[in-house]
């Protein structure tokens, strides 16, 4: 299994010959080192319907005859902008991919899509994370999201190999509660998202992860376009 991160939130895991990538914000990115038309996958997997989350999902899904995966009020909308294949699912539930399996889990924040021109905003449906399950490990996007007990009970409940955690604070949690998140999860490894692509959200990475050390955690900064292997 093979596991990189594009900036953002967004991340790309191949696995089984296949690959499925998670809320994919690339175009958007000035920092993003391949172009949305480089990107090949089989599942596009989003947590939420803020730009930074969704921009690039209807291409890609188009391109690869993909699905994306999301909330229902999130898939209708998807399905507006041309995308032929879309799945409506809802937090609890477990979409089987045939080459992973993902589960929608809870995630505190907002969801929706502003229509600048029209003074709009549309409901997008529940923010989300994803715990995605291939080849014998489990890996837990936690969305957009701020600090909630319930953390706990995912990590008591799932033995987690990697927990992509934001860490940017302002939108999401901050380091400090990050820390916290991450202790909850009990992961084998903790990788840093969300911070760095706008000036409100700089926070130095390698401290979260010198943090992390100090309360006997592993943690991994991934430079934009870097992978790890499990």
């Amino acid at each position: 299994m093979k596991i990189t991160y594009h900036g953002q939130s967004t991340i790309i895991i191949e696995t089984n010959g296949k690959a499925l990538i998670i809320d994919p914000f690339i175009s958007g990115n000035e920092a993003a080192k391949v172009s949305v038309e480089d990107i090949k996958a089989d599942a596009v997997l989003l947590t939420h319907a803020h730009a930074d989350h969704i921009l690039d999902a209807a291409p890609i899904s188009k391109a690869n005859n993909a699905p994306v995966v999301s909330n229902p009020e999130l898939a209708a909308y998807m399905s507006w902008k041309g995308v032929e294949n879309t799945i409506g699912m809802n937090i609890g539930g477990t979409l089987d991919l045939e080459f992973a399996k993902a589960k929608m889990t809870h995630a505190f924040h907002s969801s929706g899509i502003i229509d600048e021109e029209n003074k709009n905003i549309l409901y997008g449906g529940m923010p989300s994370g994803f715990i995605v399950e291939a080849e014998g490990k489990t890996i837990l996007h936690a969305g957009d999201t701020g600090l909630f007990g319930d953390m706990k009970m995912i990590g008591d409940r799932h033995d987690i190999d990697i927990a992509f955690v934001p860490i940017g604070d302002h939108y999401t949690m901050g380091p400090e509660d990050a820390v916290q998140a991450a202790e909850w999860y009990q992961a084998k490894l903790i990788i840093p998202i969300h911070y760095n692509t706008f000036p409100v959200i700089v926070q130095d990475g390698n401290a979260f992860v010198k943090a992390l050390e100090e309360r006997g955690l592993k943690g991994k900064v991934l430079e934009i376009g870097e992978s790890v292997e499990l």
